[in-house]
């Protein structure tokens, strides 16, 4: 079966997930988020939205990932209304492969694939303390559209940033 390649930066692949990239995927997490999911979770998430589960790889080695779905519910920006939009869960990169533009491919490339998908806004959850990736979700349209306290196991609040799309 032919990967679906949606680009590159620099030597790094970015390319839709596939069933077999998921351990990978699960070690870059394991490696980088103190968030963890069920394996199951992976699965299921790639099973029903394959177009917004996006790997980048470098010489056959998944390096980073985004994992999004796409959700119909309240807005999360005009605060009252229904929206159709896309929710980034999770999204990671290798500490040695950051500084690269790979974060920002993967962001750019799910949020083309929920515009696709017919979602109006993308929303995300981000620690408050997580100022590298605020400063990335800044950069590329998101901005801060509440706190949610206690939002994380260890109590850490998050903020939730959204953007139109």
């Amino acid at each position: 079966m032919q990967k679906s390649t949606f680009g590159r930066v620099g030597d790094y692949t970015i390319r839709g997930a596939e069933t077999t990239d998921i351990p990978s995927v699960i070690g870059v997490n394991a490696a980088t988020l103190p968030e963890h999911y069920s394996d199951y979770f992976y699965y299921e998430v790639l099973n029903e939205f394959p177009g917004t589960f996006i790997v980048a790889e470098l010489g056959g080695e998944v390096v980073g990932y985004v994992m999004c779905r796409t959700e119909y519910g309240l807005s999360v920006i005009k605060r009252f209304g229904i929206a159709r939009k896309g929710h980034i869960i999770s999204i990671a990169t290798m500490e040695a492969h950051r500084g690269k533009g790979i974060g920002t491919e993967l962001i750019r490339h799910s949020i083309e694939e929920m515009k696709r998908a017919g979602c109006k806004e993308v929303f995300l959850e981000v620690r408050v303390t997580n100022d590298g990736a605020v400063r990335l979700y800044r950069k590329l349209g998101f901005a801060v559209t509440g706190t949610m306290n206690g939002y994380y196991k260890d109590g850490e609040a998050a903020y939730l940033m959204a953007q139109t799309v």
